[in-house]
């Protein structure tokens, strides 16, 4: 395919979102971009919209493309729509726990540059105005240090008296004859050290040896610490009890191809609510796991907390003065240990929000089929929880003897089983193509099979058994069954499965239209410089030549002797030696040095201080050089 043409065909599909868009916005509909053009290729994939993505899009298939994409968007109570919202705002708002840190280190760090800017840029020329930087000084520390509102009146005047301890105002001028870069990086020592003085004296007016670290925490982590964990398990029970109901249901009535026995709710979407409540948990999972990160960090912020406040205050225990240098590590490194008690509170916020901002996401489920009539549905079925499943199937195990042309990975064999990077993001794919859509969550224990370098896991021995015995095949139905369902493609984590799929085998796959993801990721490697003990022979030699050389100079070496070797003519002969006198010792005589002494004066002057007019006194202790 030409560039030209590829040029050609990007610009059609703009088109056609923006086209999307607009008739969204006329109907009183706003979405975004991301989700229209997910959705037009979600269409463009379904084979049962007839489109060939490997061909130019003619008027005729645009038009059916945008009154297709324009039905799904408009849709009021569909399950499936809100799972794709949902996973558009996830991917949009939930990142790594470093990537959240260093945004919530850039607002901390932009919040007072525009106090930092006026005092670092301000010049000193009356009192007054020496008055106005010294208060903008002890605002900008105020709200670095983040113990209280910048407009408290106690909170300021706390952090200006603690200022006043360390930086008096009459510092001012060695401080404004700075540069700017030094201005900075003394208001952010000053803001830390005024920080730990504030937190040390918290502590102290506590009384008694041991501190409440409740106290010294920040108000808002002893809310949001709590609270979040309790409010995401809550959500997460609430969805799982949901979907195991919905599993249920669909396990009852798999039999049914479209309308559940005369029920007014269609197989359809009882496997969208399915999929819609499957997602939501993985999304919860993810936010629990990072709360409770959050958890043990504050608690071993705390526990580093406790331990250099004991230190402070042994350092400043029975003493009238300290030096600077000695506590002013200490201050800065209780204020160091605050700031990441604050990032935790800002990261559990973040938490909640995103937890919160997921709930109606999960609200046309609920409309659709009230809890009342889920049950009605069930009637006398049992609800299985996963845990139920996974404890029933763990006693079936995968034998390796009965398939010996796959390999597998069995739990006595491999240590951390459920930490590996499954397939389907742990879900059976067998179930999901023998019951049209179903998902059921597989079980490591029953052995997990390693295909083309993945890793699958299955809900019984025997779908782990018929999926082993042909799984390019049912990688391929998985396949088709996220294109009908294209919310399945972030859920069971297919963007590399699909991005190859083509519905003619005879189109080369550079030559699709839709525009395929672009895989990146971080990778190192490290070698050790000498992997084993160094052990060189000095004696070594590659070149058989020169060993051929060393080999004929020993055997020749043979047939010499040397001049030290004794024989019969020269054992019995005296050795010759020679003897010398050495010279004698020699001197001459010189005159002798004469010296002579003087005496070593001692002369002493008293009076000198203490006395405007009065009389000097001299002393003369010289003594004479006979005595």
């Amino acid at each position: 395919m030409s560039v030209e043409t590829s040029r050609a065909r990007a610009s059609v599909i703009k088109t056609i979102i923006g086209e999307i868009v607009q008739q969204c916005a006329l109907r009183g509909h706003v979405v975004t971009d991301t989700l229209v053009a997910f959705m037009v290729n979600a269409v463009l994939l379904d084979p049962r919209n007839g489109f060939n993505v490997d061909r130019t899009l003619t008027e005729q298939d645009v038009q059916k493309l945008e009154e297709l994409c324009l039905d799904k968007l408009m849709d009021q109570c569909s399950p499936s729509l809100d799972t794709i919202k949902m996973q558009m705002y996830f991917d949009m708002n939930y990142t790594s726990r470093r990537e959240f840190l260093e945004e919530i280190h850039r607002v901390a760090e932009s919040r007072p540059s525009a106090l930092s800017r006026e005092i670092t840029d301000s010049r000193v020329k009356t009192p007054d105005e020496s008055d106005a930087l010294y208060r903008k000084i002890v605002a900008y520390v105020q709200l670095r240090s983040g113990m209280g509102s910048p407009t408290d009146d106690n909170a300021l005047h706390e952090a200006a008296a603690a200022l006043q301890s360390v930086f008096p105002q009459t510092e001012l001028g060695a401080f404004v004859a700075l540069l700017k870069r030094d201005k900075e990086q003394q208001l952010n020592e000053l803001a830390m050290v005024v920080t730990g003085i504030r937190l040390f004296y918290k502590a102290g007016t506590q009384g008694g040896e041991e501190t409440d670290l409740r106290e010294l925490m920040p108000a808002a982590l002893n809310e949001a610490l709590p609270a979040t964990s309790g409010s995401v398990e809550n959500e997460l029970s609430v969805s799982q009890t949901a979907a195991w109901k919905y599993t249920a249901v669909l396990e009852k009535l798999a039999d049914y191809d479209s309308e559940p026995g005369g029920r007014d709710v269609p197989v359809v979407l009882l496997k969208q609510a399915l999929y819609n409540l499957r997602q939501h948990e993985v999304f919860l999972k993810m936010l629990l796991s990072d709360a409770c990160l959050c958890a043990k960090h504050v608690e071993i912020l705390q526990t580093e907390l406790s331990s250099q406040m004991k230190l402070l205050k042994e350092t400043v225990k029975s003493q009238t003065a300290v030096l600077t240098a000695k506590v002013s590590p200490l201050f800065k490194s209780l204020s160091q240990l605050w700031s990441g008690l604050q990032d935790e509170a800002e990261l559990l916020n973040i938490l909640s929000n995103i937890m919160h901002n997921l709930q109606p996401f999960v609200a046309s489920q609920a409309k659709m089929v009230s809890e009342a009539h889920l049950d009605g549905l069930l009637e006398a079925s049992e609800v299985k929880t996963d845990d139920q499943r996974m404890a029933e199937s763990s006693d079936e195990s995968i034998v390796p003897a009965e398939m010996k042309t796959q390999e597998w990975l069995l739990p006595e064999t491999t240590a951390s089983l459920n930490e590996l990077p499954l397939q389907y993001n742990g879900v059976c794919g067998y179930t999901l193509v023998d019951r049209d859509g179903l998902l059921l969550p597989g079980n490591p224990h029953i052995g997990v099979l390693q295909h083309k370098e993945k890793l699958y896991v299955f809900s019984s021995k025997e779908a782990a058994l018929k999926f082993a015995s042909s799984p390019d095949d049912f990688i391929a139905e998985v396949a088709e069954k996220a294109k009908h369902s294209p919310e399945l493609i972030q859920l069971l984590k297919l963007h590399q499965e699909l991005c190859c799929v083509s519905p003619d085998s005879e189109i080369q796959p550079e030559e699709s239209l839709l525009v395929k993801p672009v895989t990146r990721c971080e990778s190192g490697t490290q070698t050790d410089v000498h992997p084993v003990e160094t052990n060189i022979v000095k004696s070594y030699e590659w070149n058989e030549w020169e060993l051929r050389r060393k080999a004929i100079k020993l055997a020749d070496l043979r047939t010499r002797v040397t001049h030290s070797v004794q024989t019969d003519m020269s054992h019995m002969r005296r050795e010759n030696v020679s003897q010398t006198w050495l010279p004698k010792n020699a001197a001459c005589q010189s005159k002798r040095d004469g010296e002579s002494n003087v005496p070593k004066p001692q002369v002493y002057l008293a009076g000198l201080r203490g006395q405007r007019d009065g009389r000097v006194v001299k002393t003369d202790l010289t003594r004479p050089v006979d005595e």
